[in-house]
């Protein structure tokens, strides 16, 4: 549960990088269960390099998760993203992007997840603009094996066309919900990684 701090080389930033997302991918996409937060019981809190962008919101992320019940955590993912109708919170791209779920952006991300060879399993009920969907590209476009796809040119081009741009408006929503807690910890921390995700696809421009 390291995963949100800088390491020693550059391979292993790759690697912890690739594991954020997956963590992030496993939290937006359901609520933890009582494996993954007791997971946070002994996550560490503290950067090896004092004064990390991140470090303040990982904190606070893992403090709350050490106050969070499964149960409780589950209620609260059903009570933002869930429900018969209309979820409080969508987690979708093309919602924020255009207004409209299932809209055009939704159709130019499947267009590029094609061209690199991606599909959504079959199994998965939610559309590709999902944020867990997206961040797990991120995860695979890192930590990929074939270097034509999984290489930082597609990483930055998938972040900057089609997280980037909604990424902030979702966790406002999130973190503004009066019923979010831990999910507000974790927008707040999802938001902070984006900016330093971002600063860094800037510098290779």
């Amino acid at each position: 549960m390291n995963e949100a701090f800088p390491v020693s080389s550059a391979l292993d930033e790759e690697v912890a990088r690739a594991e954020l997302y997956g963590l992030l991918a496993r939290l937006w996409y359901a609520a933890p269960d009582a494996e993954l937060l007791q997971a946070f019981q002994v996550a560490p809190t503290e950067a090896p390099a004092a004064g990390s962008f991140l470090e303040e919101p990982w904190r606070q992320l893992v403090g709350v998760a050490r106050d969070t019940s499964a149960a409780a955590a589950r209620e609260e993912y059903d009570a933002l993203f869930g429900g018969l109708g209309k979820p409080e919170v969508l987690l979708f791209g093309s919602h924020y992007l255009s207004g409209f779920l299932n809209d055009k952006p939704l159709v130019q991300l499947r267009n590029d997840l094609d061209r690199l060879g991606l599909a959504r399993a079959e199994a998965t009920y939610e559309t590709e603009d999902h944020i867990a969907c997206l961040f797990e590209v991120m995860r695979y476009l890192i930590a990929g094996d074939d270097v034509e796809v999984a290489n930082l040119t597609q990483q930055q081009a998938i972040f900057s066309k089609h997280i980037q741009p909604f990424l902030g408006d979702l966790c406002d929503a999130v973190s503004r919900h009066p019923q979010a807690r831990f999910y507000a910890a974790l927008a707040i921390f999802t938001r902070a990684f984006g900016e330093v995700e971002a600063q860094a696809f800037d510098m290779l421009a």
